[in-house]
């Protein structure tokens, strides 16, 4: 069973959750502009926001008595493992998905670009 927050970690409970949720959100869209405007050096920054996110996971699972038990120490890890991974799994299925509908034979190219395909509409 996990012990409850105690009421002096509950700021830092309630800070940190917040922080996961705007470095989650930075990360995300990061991602995106990194890829759909060609920037690769942008990707420090995307793996900065992911740094923070980190951060911000492993002090709310110390501030809330996760790592009490192995249960939760494999969810947290489990999801952070899901959030470095997820931004990568969309953008593949969203290129792959767009690029099916433009295929000219040659695999993805810049007019099959899901940047292309949404300015064509």
């Amino acid at each position: 069973m996990i012990e409850p927050v105690a009421m002096a970690n509950f700021f830092t409970v309630f800070f940190s959750a917040a922080s996961v949720i705007v470095f989650g959100a930075l990360y995300a869209l990061l991602f995106a502009y990194a890829r759909l405007h060609r920037r690769p050096r942008m990707m420090v920054l995307t793996y900065a926001a992911y740094l923070g996110l980190f951060a911000a996971v492993l002090t709310l699972a110390f501030a809330a008595n996760l790592f009490s038990n192995g249960f939760w120490t494999l969810i947290v890890l489990l999801m952070l493992v899901g959030y470095l991974l997820a931004p990568h799994a969309i953008w593949y299925l969203c290129v792959g998905t767009h690029a099916d509908g433009h295929d000219t034979g040659e695999g993805v190219t810049a007019e099959t670009s899901p940047v292309k395909v949404y300015q064509q509409r």
